[in-house]
């Protein structure tokens, strides 16, 4: 596994809820907070959480913009870079079955920067699993 972390939409949830992930991720997330390792967020995160709170879909006592400031202000979570050529790269993944445009991004910013996707999004997951990224089940 890449030491460096980047949690996808539905991992971020979960830290801001402090919600139980399964042992691999929260070692993951452990082993980089006793490092002082930064853990990544992806800016397309905001994004995601903008279109689940538009659909009625983000269930938080917070707005969705200070959810995000609030996970940012967490320890050691920052956003990661997200420069124009990585929303190219995102399609042009080797071998890609990702339909879904943010995981696209999501996989994209993990190759470019060697990220360990944290995550529960099964495309994903399978995507790891053919050697493309590295990512840990949360």
């Amino acid at each position: 596994m890449n030491r460096l972390i980047l949690l996808d939409t539905c991992a971020a949830l979960w830290v801001m809820d402090e919600s139980k992930m399964r042992q691999p991720a929260m070692d993951a997330i452990d082993l980089a907070s006793s490092r002082d390792e930064k853990i990544y967020v992806s800016p397309i995160t905001a994004w995601e959480i903008g279109m689940l709170a538009a659909k009625g879909r983000f269930k938080s006592n917070y707005t969705p913009q200070r959810w995000l400031q609030l996970l940012l202000s967490q320890p050691g979570i920052v956003l990661s870079e997200m420069p124009a050529r990585m929303l190219l790269e995102s399609w042009y993944l080797p071998a890609s079955q990702l339909r879904d445009p943010w995981d696209r991004i999501i996989a994209a910013t993990a190759r470019e920067y060697g990220y360990t996707v944290i995550t529960r999004d099964r495309a994903l997951l399978d995507y790891a699993q053919q050697g493309h990224l590295s990512a840990v089940e949360c």
